[in-house]
């Protein structure tokens, strides 16, 4: 089948490795004129380890990404809160979670893309995308105008032109935050412990670490802010340094290690759950479909998600377009808008709670069970894979 993808992020390259190794003919347009990784780093829990083993790229990872045991939270002050043990999530699920810097994963995604023999084309900004007969088409500025059999639009949460073919009324919405990113490397140890990501809770504010060595991190610092004012041009790495001068010294620590030319500043938006992520032979799929909040902890993950799902359905009906992504949508949907709903949830306590709720968040987080909590993560992260339990019936596809 002749398969065009919009756009070269995680959820695009993945797609397009998958379906090119089931021997479809697939070419890749990315608006940007050359690779470039939004965000600093993710961390890819067992759910998005399984589809990257599958796809032969677990050693790989392995080489560039750290191994975290354990996730502890804090208040704004470095007061403990409570602690989650991913080693005992990771037990559950039968697969590692792992820390990599965003540019990594995606240099191992487009040096596998390069194997299986597909090219991204670079600068190809989309204008519009149609449907005539059983083809659909994009057409670029640049005047010119592609066709194909499928044409999946993983062309982001904001801007993508193929959501507005599928879905003309869904827009990204702005949840109220920011997000300061930002990359910390020394030549001296940089945290105490390269196995433990950290979490700082604020009132209207958030400081997360995610070590991959002890000397190599990223971060990222939220704060609540009006969409007006993230829109102000400022410079963010004095931005970010102002809001977080009083945090403990760790905080400050990896701010001052990181290169201030790097630092991003990022208007969290998110897509309002919708199952409607197909239009004739045209397909969303990652944050073009499902965009949740950094919150989540989930966006890669699904996006990976996705592309391992694609290539079955389009397996099991090969004869059955509509079927395959209506199948793909029906198997995806619940799983992603439940994540959507549940990081809206949290970001809601971060960031927009009174000072009584913030102490009631937090004292919710002491009391809670964490083997509890490690389990309802392990549940909710293996839902529709044949991961950490055993295999039901619509998850028997072929490896």
């Amino acid at each position: 089948m002749e398969i065009v993808i919009l756009g070269a992020g995680v959820a695009g390259v993945a797609a397009a490795i998958v379906l090119a190794e089931l021997g479809h003919d697939v070419r890749i347009y990315e608006r940007r004129p050359r690779a470039s990784q939004l965000g600093a780093g993710v961390t890819l829990w067992p759910n998005a380890c399984f589809v990257l083993e599958r796809l032969g790229l677990l050693d790989e990872l392995r080489a560039v990404s750290g191994r975290p045991s354990t996730m502890q939270r804090l208040d704004w002050q470095g007061q403990p809160i409570a602690t989650l043990d991913i080693a005992l999530l990771d037990a559950r699920l039968g697969a590692a979670t792992h820390t990599v810097l965003r540019r990594d994963l995606q240099r191992m995604l487009l040096t596998r893309l390069a194997a299986v023999g597909v090219a991204v084309s670079y600068g190809w900004v989309a204008r519009e995308v149609g449907q005539h007969g059983a083809r659909a088409w994009v057409s670029f500025e640049s005047g010119q105008r592609v066709e194909s059999e499928l044409l999946l639009g993983a062309d982001g949460r904001v801007a993508s032109v193929a959501r507005h073919y599928v879905s003309p009324t869904l827009r990204a919405t702005y949840q109220g935050f920011v997000n300061w990113v930002g990359i910390a490397e020394s030549d001296s140890p940089l945290v105490g412990d390269a196995g433990t990501i950290l979490d700082f809770w604020g009132a209207g504010t958030r400081f997360g670490i995610v070590p991959i060595t002890d000397r190599l991190a990223y971060w990222a610092g939220g704060q609540a802010m009006s969409l007006s004012r993230a829109a102000v041009q400022v410079d963010p790495a004095a931005e970010v340094h102002s809001t977080f001068a009083a945090w403990p010294p760790l905080v400050r620590r990896l701010l001052a290690e990181s290169p201030s030319h790097s630092i991003r500043k990022l208007a969290i938006h998110d897509l309002d759950p919708s199952p409607q992520w197909f239009r004739g032979h045209v397909l969303l799929i990652g944050d073009a479909a499902h965009a949740s909040l950094p919150t989540s902890g989930q966006g890669a993950c699904q996006a990976l998600e996705d592309a391992w799902h694609l290539g079955r359905c389009l397996h099991a009906h090969s004869a059955d377009l509509p079927g395959a992504l209506a199948a793909f949508t029906q198997l995806r949907y619940q799983k992603t808008r439940g994540l959507t709903l549940s990081g809206r949830q949290l970001a809601r306590s971060l960031f927009h709670g009174t000072p009584e709720e913030d102490r009631q968040r937090d004292a919710d987080a002491r009391a809670a069970n964490s083997d509890g909590l490690a389990q309802a993560m392990a549940n909710a992260w293996s839902a529709g894979l044949p991961l950490g339990s055993p295999k039901l019936p619509s998850q028997q596809h072929p490896q």
